[in-house]
């Protein structure tokens, strides 16, 4: 069953990795694809429009439709091209899968500021800049047909926008900024019958090979792959047309973190517990007892390091 038959979308960042598993299957279910890929290099600069050709060549020939883009999706009037060719190519516009992104791997006191400004600008203006564009045209569809689209927004967040990274700042920065953009931009939109949802993704991609020093040349495509294997960033795409179909109309609003065949929901930013006094300011020390105990359930001060897949809420008074 071809689930997104006659759907049109645009996939930033397709040209290699997880995007490039994303168009391919899409494309397999029946998609019309956008590749838009600006061929730089996985920490930025530079330009190569042969990733967004390969994916779209490979598309036609296994018999899909396909187009090719370059834009930087973080440029404004960029990205706005980039959604009118996929409406002028396709006569429409149902999904927006933003995916591009780089990396620029510092500890906090070693990060030049073109360091921060960079990642940020990728990852957050990146996912800004085309769903701006690509929400308005869905919002005076709307109107003109007096009732709800059926559109969706793919947001790309990352393990370590949801739990943090040592040497990561502006990475976890973006890629957590990215999850909570994708939460408010399924509230602005919900209503004109758009919804958004936020993927991790994982696999080994070129963005994984600079931090492992691998020759990002050796890192092998989805396509490369003859079998399963974990690291197949390939693995990521099921997911991807799954939240583009259908099936997924009533997901909204959600992250999920996808890793070889497992794929988890994370709840967005919850109570994990409380402490409370009645009717009058806490003492610091008091605090400090209530907190240590009830929250952090140990005596030592200040936040544990790691996560916990759980917590307990209590009520203290």
């Amino acid at each position: 069953m071809k689930l997104l038959e006659g759907k049109s979308v645009i996939i930033t960042g397709a040209g290699h990795g997880v995007g490039r598993g994303y168009a391919l299957l899409m494309a397999e279910h029946g998609a019309k694809v956008l590749v838009n890929d600006l061929g730089g290099a996985p920490t930025g600069g530079g330009s190569d429009q042969r990733a967004a050709d390969e994916v779209v060549e490979i598309i036609k020939s296994r018999g899909g439709e396909a187009v090719a883009n370059y834009a930087d999706v973080s440029d404004f009037d960029a990205a706005k091209e980039m959604v009118d060719q996929a409406i002028d190519s396709f006569g429409g516009l149902d999904s927006l899968v933003l995916n591009a992104g780089i990396l620029r791997d510092k500890m906090i006191f070693n990060m030049d500021e073109s360091d921060w400004d960079a990642v940020v600008k990728v990852h957050l203006k990146g996912h800004f800049a085309p769903a701006r564009h690509a929400t308005a045209y869905w919002r005076e569809k709307s109107r003109q047909i007096g009732g709800k689209v059926n559109a969706s927004v793919i947001c790309t967040s990352s393990s370590v926008g949801l739990l943090g990274n040592t040497g990561q700042t502006n990475y976890s920065a973006a890629k957590g900024g990215i999850a909570m953009f994708s939460v408010a931009l399924a509230q602005d939109m919900m209503r004109y019958g758009v919804r958004s949802n936020t993927i991790a993704p994982s696999g080994t991609t070129r963005l994984i090979g600079i931090t492992r020093g691998t020759d990002i040349n050796e890192i092998a495509e989805p396509d490369q792959y003859t079998e399963y294997d974990p690291r197949d960033p390939g693995n990521v795409a099921p997911l991807a047309v799954w939240l583009a179909s259908d099936l997924s109309r009533h997901v909204n609003g959600q992250a999920f973190f996808s890793q070889g065949s497992r794929v988890t929901h994370f709840a967005p930013w919850t109570p994990n517990g409380v402490v409370s006094v009645a009717d009058r300011q806490w003492d610091p020390e008091e605090l400090d007892q209530a907190m240590n105990t009830v929250v952090f359930g140990t005596m030592h001060g200040g936040l544990r390091s790691g996560y916990q897949w759980g917590g307990k809420s209590a009520l203290n008074s």
